[in-house]
């Protein structure tokens, strides 16, 4: 299995604007990917322009599919503004 972890920063005033956005991009890659297996959006407790994506797809071949999508270049050009800072980290799962 394939996981990506992403973590953004929200510029603030765009926490539930993003968090809205967000929430459908994960529900669209659910859905409309056969190969997405898990999309999770977690927020910070403490920092409210902090949100955390736990993703994991079958391989990164499914992974580069979903940054293909026409719903990811969608969600991509629709967070533009709302975004201080992205880091997206790939690992490999292998347990279990």
């Amino acid at each position: 299995m394939h996981v990506i972890t992403v973590t953004f920063k929200t510029n603030p005033g765009h926490e539930a604007a993003f968090l809205a956005r967000v929430r459908q991009q994960a529900e669209d890659s659910l859905a409309r990917e056969e190969l997405c297996h898990q999309f999770d959006v977690c927020t910070h407790d403490d920092n409210s322009n902090e949100v955390f994506l736990y993703e994991i797809y079958e391989d990164p071949a499914a992974f580069q599919a979903h940054l293909d999508s026409q719903h990811f270049l969608d969600f991509s050009r629709d967070i533009q503004d709302m975004v201080a800072d992205k880091t997206v980290t790939s690992w490999r799962r292998i347990f279990p």
